[in-house]
């Protein structure tokens, strides 16, 4: 796989070239310390993936791939210190979001999303919760509000990892702990930090054909 590396920090660049050293498939073919270079780079080299940095002098990584145009088949991973851009960078279909300082661990699991083909940057999204005009992204702990309907976001999703399992919620099975009863013919989802999302009837039977 053909990747460019762009941030201005030379030792991000450092330890991203580190990291991706550890894959005999991965070949650096460039690497930009801003978002001119990265235009260039993105046009003249045409790789597979790009790991973008987001807060960069002049242009910032989301100008990058606006002014890049459709760039045949470039993937880009965002890697950026600033959590909050993680919704955005779901909105222009990024492969993943890797927030700084992150792990070998980490990127490898960035990658093998790159591999697999277009898998949005929604692999740390806990649960999905529908309030009138806007939805609420939990991950980690935080969340977000857009001003989007639930059903328009699902048709973004990956429908392998996303369910939507309520009128009113969607959650991320990789993020699930277990299902519960919650009373007579009902049951709740309770995830890996322990939230507990109401189930429908019609969410338990996609639950149950996509989990077996």
């Amino acid at each position: 796989m053909r990747v460019i590396i762009v941030d201005d920090e030379q030792l991000a660049r450092g330890v991203l070239r580190e990291y991706l050293g550890a894959h005999a498939d991965i070949d650096i073919v460039g690497e930009c310390a801003n978002g001119f270079e990265a235009v260039k780079a993105i046009a003249e080299l045409q790789p597979d993936l790009a790991f973008l940095d987001i807060q960069m002098p002049k242009l910032n990584g989301f100008e990058v791939l606006e002014l890049a145009g459709q760039a045949p088949a470039i993937r880009v991973i965002f890697v950026t210190a600033f959590e909050q851009y993680a919704i955005k960078a779901f909105e222009v279909h990024a492969i993943d979001y890797l927030l700084k300082p992150f792990s070998q661990q980490r990127l490898d699991v960035a990658l093998a999303h790159a591999r697999a083909g277009p898998v949005q940057a929604t692999a740390d999204i806990d649960v999905i919760e529908a309030q009138d005009d806007y939805v609420c992204i939990s991950t980690g702990g935080k969340a977000w509000l857009k001003n989007q309907r639930l059903a328009e976001l699902e048709v973004l999703l990956d429908a392998g990892r996303f369910v939507r399992i309520h009128r009113s919620y969607i959650v991320n099975i990789e993020r699930m702990s277990r299902i519960e009863p919650a009373g007579k013919d009902s049951h709740c989802v309770v995830l890996q930090d322990g939230r507990r999302v109401p189930v429908s009837r019609s969410g338990y039977q996609k639950l149950r054909a996509l989990l077996g």
